[in-house]
């Protein structure tokens, strides 16, 4: 009896929404109006590198797949 309580109130812990410190959006708009104009383009280069990364490796073993079933 226990651990389903625990089990319950673990599963609405995680159910319940989690406030977030800073996004992406809120540091580049931060650091566009403090004029310094490399910062923020170092700062969206990164970005654009953490998102795109994920993109290539999927694209990638969906690749070797497509290879493996024709062959």
């Amino acid at each position: 009896m226990k651990i389903q309580f625990t089990l319950v109130i673990l599963i609405v812990f995680m159910l319940l929404p989690q406030d977030m410190g800073a996004q992406c959006a809120m540091c580049r708009a931060v650091l566009e109006s403090e004029g310094s104009t490399a910062a923020a383009e170092g700062i969206n280069n990164g970005i654009v590198y953490l998102m795109a990364i994920p993109y290539i490796l999927v694209a990638g073993v969906f690749y070797f797949i497509y290879r493996k079933m024709k062959a």
